[in-house]
């Protein structure tokens, strides 16, 4: 009986032998672990001229260092991922401004009520595709108005017959077909303003 009581007291061999092996088995692990990765950057260093047989010092030779590149690299990775989350999160369109106010349109389109040019002469490509550009503005701001469309009705009615003769061609020869009609809707726009002040002072 007191060889049994020994034996309760006493860890058994055959677990001591186990818990040694896993304590090496865990210290070959990391070892290996750490030798692969001084490998790796030895490889790296003499595919790139250096190496055991150049004058540059052997990095990988020392465990520390490798552990230490192995952690660098993974912080980079991290940062890298945490920068491509923060750019997926920010909005990819940039906002695009709305129609200009009614006063602005209009404002910049009075600039134009002094020039003018010769059909014919190669002079008008740049009044007339400012005049058109001009009224194209002020028609947008005029029916995104917070007065509504209706508060703008005969500019908006003059215009519309205008942008329908030109269409979508904007080249001088077509415009200069158009020439009195342009001039004029810009003439008769300003008048209709002037008897509504209220909307562009």
């Amino acid at each position: 009986m007191p060889f049994r009581a020994i034996a309760r007291s006493t860890t058994h061999p055959t677990a001591r032998a186990r818990v040694h092996r896993s304590a090496r088995t865990g210290l070959r692990t990391g070892a290996l672990a750490v030798a692969v990765a001084a490998a790796l950057v030895s490889c790296t260093q003499a595919s790139s001229g250096g190496g055991p047989g150049a004058d540059v010092p052997n990095h990988a030779t020392d465990p520390s260092n490798a552990a230490a590149d192995l952690a660098r690299i993974a912080e980079n990775a991290d940062n890298a991922e945490a920068a491509e989350r923060a750019a997926e999160a920010e909005p990819t369109g940039l906002p695009t401004p709305g129609p200009a106010l009614v006063r602005d349109a209009f404002a910049t389109l009075q600039a134009t009520l002094n020039d003018t040019c010769t059909p014919g002469a190669g002079d008008c490509a740049y009044f007339l595709g400012r005049v058109t550009r001009e009224l194209t503005e002020l028609d947008e701001a005029m029916r995104a108005d917070s007065k509504g469309p209706g508060h703008f009705e005969q500019p908006l009615a003059d215009m519309e017959v205008l942008f329908a003769k030109l269409g979508d061609d904007r080249s001088e020869a077509h415009l200069e077909k158009y020439f009195s009609e342009i001039v004029d809707t810009r003439d008769g726009i300003n008048t209709w303003m002037q008897d509504h002040p209220d909307d562009y002072r």
